[in-house]
C-alpha cells in the first residue's frame, strides 16, 4: 500500500466502494432470456463518495493535546492522522505523488508542494477541500 493510500484510508476514503456488493449474473440459459424489447440496464455509474477532510481534521485538531495547524503543514497534516511524518516519509511521499526532483533537496519547498498537491489529491478522490486551501 502506498503512502498516500494510508491517507485515503485513514480519512475514510473509499469505504462505501468496498462495502458496496459485487453485482451478480444472471442465471444463463432459456430462463434468462430476455423479451427481444427490453433494452440491456447500464451498469450503475460509481459515484465518488464526498468525504468532509476539513471536519475530520478539524475534530482531530481539536482533540490533539498540540497546536496542529494542518491547514499550511504537511508535518502537522501527517502527525493529526497519526502517520509517519519524518523527512524520509515526506520524501518517501513526494516521490509517490511525482515531486519535482529540483524540489527533492530543498524540505522547506518540497513540504509546501506536498502539502498542496496532498490537498489536490485528497479533492481529485472526493474530499471536500476549500478552494482557499488549494490555490
Amino acid at each position: 500500500m502506498g503512502f498516500f493510500n494510508k491517507i485515503l484510508e485513514k480519512l475514510g476514503f473509499g469505504k462505501d466502494a468496498v462495502a458496496a456488493p459485487a453485482p451478480t449474473e444472471a442465471p444463463s440459459g432459456d430462463a434468462a432470456a430476455a423479451p427481444a424489447t427490453a433494452a440491456p440496464s447500464p451498469a450503475p455509474a460509481t459515484a465518488i463518495s464526498t468525504v468532509d477532510v476539513v471536519a475530520q481534521l478539524e475534530q482531530r485538531a481539536a482533540q490533539n493535546p498540540q497546536k496542529l495547524n494542518w491547514k499550511t503543514s504537511i508535518v502537522d497534516l501527517l502527525k493529526l492522522l497519526e502517520l509517519d511524518s519524518s523527512l524520509a516519509a515526506r520524501k518517501e511521499l513526494a516521490t509517490e505523488l511525482g515531486c519535482p526532483a529540483e524540489l527533492m533537496g530543498d524540505s522547506a519547498q518540497m513540504n509546501m508542494w506536498l502539502h498542496k498537491t496532498v490537498l489536490a489529491r485528497l479533492a481529485a478522490n472526493g474530499g471536500n477541500i476549500p478552494p482557499e486551501l488549494l490555490g
